[in-house]
């Protein structure tokens, strides 16, 4: 996999990977600007999505479009919700979709799927490097929505209806573009809180460092591709 796009949600989740990898090149298509840059003989091209499944699904679908990437590597922070998950371990996924739509919406019509698998290459290689790190890490579903979630109910009925590992705002979009495209993806996010009542808390005082980890290892993930 010699060309990688790696999508980030907010600038935070992208600012370590981008002071890594410096600027070759900067290209703005469509409202988005895409970085590019070689790195250890890859073409890594970096995007900030912005928040939510909307500009996630189009930042990736731009991507594809104008760069034919080998994999998409989705990166940044998320709630947990395991308990075994906890603040700053790593979640990768084994499928997204999305919390906030009935999946029969998505199963009867196109696209005729409502789960969409990652890469089984991608995850484990997510996972060895999590090992090289010494972080402690889970393969699990992440489960996406329009909304920050930060209470107890919300999180419990989420769990009882698709029993996630994480939740966040963009995975489902990204896994459910390159499903479309036929293209391999994970989503590697960091815990930053535990989505309920003490999340905001949480998140303030966790964002960059759940930021930091998770670039280091998405950016070791681009060299054993």
């Amino acid at each position: 996999m010699n060309r990688i796009v790696i999508i980030g949600a907010m600038p935070s989740e992208l600012a370590d990977i981008r002071t890594a990898l410096g600027t070759d090149r900067k290209q703005r298509i469509s409202g988005f600007e895409y970085y590019i840059n070689e790195y250890k003989g890859r073409e890594i091209i970096s995007a900030c999505c912005g928040i939510a499944k909307v500009n996630a699904a189009l930042c990736t679908q731009v991507a594809i479009d104008n760069f034919k990437p080998d994999c998409v590597i989705n990166t940044g922070i998320a709630g947990g919700m395991n308990d075994a998950v906890k603040v700053c371990d790593i979640v990768i996924s084994t499928e997204v979709l999305p919390h906030d739509l009935d999946p029969h919406f998505l199963a009867d019509y196109p696209p005729y799927c409502s789960v969409f698998k990652a890469d089984e290459k991608l995850i484990s290689i997510a996972e060895e490097v999590c090992g090289e790190f010494s972080v402690k890490s889970f393969r699990g579903r992440i489960v996406s929505g329009e909304a920050f979630i930060s209470d107890n109910n919300v999180k419990a009925d989420i769990i009882s209806r698709f029993d996630p590992y994480a939740v966040d705002m963009e995975s489902a979009a990204v896994g459910h573009c390159c499903y479309l495209n036929e293209i391999p993806y994970v989503s590697v996010r960091c815990i930053s809180d535990n989505a309920d009542d003490e999340g905001a808390m949480s998140f303030d005082e966790f964002e960059k460092i759940a930021a930091k980890r998770v670039a280091d290892i998405v950016l070791r993930m681009t060299e054993l591709l």
